[in-house]
């Protein structure tokens, strides 16, 4: 049985995960922004069969309630050996182009909140010498396009520093998966026409919990993205400013 905090708990691909979870009786403790959606996500579980959840509104761009959140966490557990963070917000690239304190806030939500975050967990799981931190990047971080580069941006940052963190506690017993989503059907892109190469959330937490239960690393999901990005990143760049993506 797994004693898991989920950062970012209301997300679409985050309560796939929760629910995966209660099916076989893990414990969990939901941290989110929105009190009153975070109490549904629990009262779901509840209902669901979970035999312990706890939850704490939470706000990751409040960088000095990180190491509070950790303590609760375990505290609520007795213990804690994996974490998914998941928390983030999807930038408007258009705004974020002329509105710079608009755009240095989203890569802090995206990117600077989760460094710390990982950062903290790290540490603990590492004291105790074993565990594992699960954090959504995304295949945007993979290389900077006009559509959506300051999102882009904070996933690159995360994915770089889940990178070396992954070299850094694989000697200590602390696994760290890198999740890249491709494009996944949830409320933050209901506005978003959708095609062939969506993915539910469903799908996507399959390959979260698969990949911290085997001790993964890096996971494109779909699975075809890892190719679809392989192309993508190798395109000249004196092409590559040419074209629209």
């Amino acid at each position: 049985m797994r004693k898991i905090l989920i950062i970012g708990a209301t997300s679409a691909m985050a309560q796939a995960c929760a629910r995966a979870w209660t099916q076989r009786g893990d414990q969990l403790f939901l941290a989110a922004r929105n009190a009153q959606q975070l109490q549904s996500v629990s009262d779901d579980l509840k209902t669901r069969g979970a035999q312990r959840v706890g939850s704490k509104v939470f706000d990751a761009n409040q960088f000095d309630q990180h190491a509070a959140l950790l303590a609760d966490a375990t505290r609520f557990m007795d213990g804690l050996d994996t974490v998914l963070i998941a928390h983030g917000t999807l930038s408007d690239q258009e705004r974020a182009q002329t509105d710079v304190p608009y755009a240095l806030g989203e890569i802090t939500t995206n990117g600077t909140s989760v460094v710390s975050l990982m950062s903290i967990a790290g540490e603990q799981l590492a004291q105790q010498g074993r565990g594992a931190i699960a954090v959504i990047s995304s295949v945007a971080g993979d290389r900077g396009r006009q559509s959506n580069y300051v999102y882009g941006s904070a996933k690159a940052l995360v994915s770089a520093f889940a990178s070396g963190l992954r070299q850094r506690l694989s000697k200590k017993g602390v696994y760290v998966i890198t999740v890249k989503p491709g494009f996944v059907d949830t409320p933050m892109t209901a506005h978003l026409k959708k095609g062939a190469l969506w993915a539910k959330p469903e799908q996507v937490a399959k390959d979260i919990t698969r990949a911290i239960d085997k001790g993964g690393s890096i996971v494109y999901t779909p699975g075809f993205w890892r190719w679809i990005m392989l192309i993508i990143k190798h395109i000249p760049e004196f092409v590559f400013i040419k074209i629209s993506l």
